[in-house]
């Protein structure tokens, strides 16, 4: 069905081919800058509210002493605001644990715009996308770049109907993977001197500084997975592996199971989107007139990316680092101990100079990249000092042990578990602990 002509209250060209994305080493020159529009969206849209970011510190920065507010639970809001030059925020509804609501940016320049993290799949994000969208005087045929900062639902599920409205590109990190081998569902086995051993059917387990070495391996997975008899075998694996620190047996449900199985093998091209363009850390991309540097920052997920322009001061954050609450960092990873990439993440983002806004992709936009940075490292430093006094009360325990001393109960499951099993991880990889399999195959730490 033909689609109708932007209204003449913003008339918007139609993308045109656009210059590949380049790296910051490369000689390739991008393509000139499109000219500034001569008013703010704020001044040509009544419905854009103007933010001040002095006026939205972060928790810390309005009280170090205070616990710190959930803004991330928050509700969405209808209301977009302009947090900076040309750069919309608007809030899409979801409904995760401790989450109310995904930050969707829209980076506005003369070509129509791009947005990052466009929410979870499904219509009422899609509803949410189309409104907040026409409140500035866009529709979803006038995105040229949908940026995605990591591999979760919530940051990508409006991908794929913006890809077939407008042909946008879809922009991703070369690690970017969702319910595919690359996901890195590790296994670990232990021999009875304690001796841990990584294994992975489809990829070598990778750290930081290996994960450029494996992208053949990566791209080797994709091919597979497009073979749908391929997925049905790999779902089915999947099914019935259990949890690294579980012993055999302790698998998903039967109920859970045939979700997982409906999902690999009927519904992954529904709700994930073709990434078009695959991009590395430095690389640069031109979105609202300006030059965005892409930041590889692995920890929350191995395939996690920011943005920052030097310019404007700027820098997307994505869910690396959040204003009030703590990325999970789960243990089931491609990257051999999240836990580790996660701080160096952390330490490269905090040494970033000249970064005046963070833009979360939860809760509000802050100022103390920095220190925000370095709170979350104390977290965790903490997590892992009473890891140490957990096992000095309980001696050697599972995962779930642990876990149940960690966390308060509301919030006790597998997420939980699974940060348990990272913090542990990384013990044992510094030498800090030991970890053997018990009579029922589950995995025991000694500290």
């Amino acid at each position: 069905m033909p689609r109708s002509p932007p209204s003449p209250e913003r008339t918007r060209r139609r993308p045109a081919p656009r210059a590949p994305l380049r790296s910051a080493t490369s000689s390739t020159t991008s393509r000139p800058s499109s000219p500034a529009p001569s008013t703010p969206p704020s001044e040509r849209e009544p419905h854009i509210r103007r933010a001040v970011p002095a006026l939205i510190p972060t928790a810390l920065e309005s009280n170090p002493m205070s616990k710190p507010k959930r803004q991330e639970q928050e509700k969405a809001s209808e209301e977009i605001s302009e947090v900076a030059k040309d750069i919309l925020r608007m809030q899409l509804p979801i409904m995760l644990p401790g989450l109310g609501h995904v930050n969707m940016y829209a980076l506005v320049d003369d070509d129509g715009a791009a947005v990052i993290d466009p929410g979870l799949p499904g219509e009422s994000t899609w509803n949410a996308i189309t409104h907040r969208l026409k409140q500035a005087g866009l529709e979803p045929r006038h995105i040229h770049t949908v940026f995605i900062t990591h591999s979760h639902p919530d940051h990508f599920g409006g991908a794929v109907r913006i890809h077939k409205e407008s042909g946008a590109r879809i922009v991703a990190h070369r690690a970017f993977h969702f319910g595919g081998p690359s996901r890195g569902h590790k296994r670990h086995t232990h021999d009875a001197h304690g001796h841990a051993h990584d294994h992975d059917d489809h990829h070598v387990e990778a750290s930081v500084d290996d994960l450029i070495a494996h992208m053949e391996l990566l791209e080797r997975d994709r091919r597979r997975a497009q073979n749908p008899l391929w997925r049905i075998r790999h779902a089915l694996k999947r099914m019935m592996t259990p949890a690294p620190w579980k012993g055999p047996g302790e698998t998903a449900s039967f109920r859970e199971g045939l979700r997982f199985l409906s999902y690999a093998t009927f519904g992954r091209s529904r709700f994930v989107p073709p990434i078009t363009h695959h991009v590395e850390h430095g690389d640069v991309l031109r979105l609202a007139g300006r030059e965005w540097f892409v930041q590889h920052t692995p920890g929350h997920t191995a395939d996690h990316i920011c943005l920052h322009d030097p310019d404007s001061g700027a820098f997307l954050s994505g869910d690396h680092v959040l204003p009030s609450i703590t990325p999970h960092i789960g243990g089931v990873s491609y990257l051999a101990d999240p836990l580790k990439s996660f701080f160096y993440s952390l330490d490269r983002v905090g040494e970033i100079q000249g970064v005046d806004l963070a833009l979360p992709a939860h809760g509000h936009p802050f100022g103390d990249l920095a220190g925000r940075a370095q709170a979350i490292k104390e977290h965790h430093y903490e997590r892992l000092d009473e890891i140490r006094g957990i096992a000095r009360d309980i001696g050697r325990a599972d995962v779930n042990s642990f876990m149940k001393r960690l966390f308060r109960e509301r919030s006790w499951g597998d997420m939980a578990e699974s940060e348990t099993y990272a913090h542990l991880e990384h013990l044992r990889l510094e030498g800090n602990a030991e970890a053997h399999r018990n009579d029922k195959g589950r995995l025991v730490y000694d500290l």
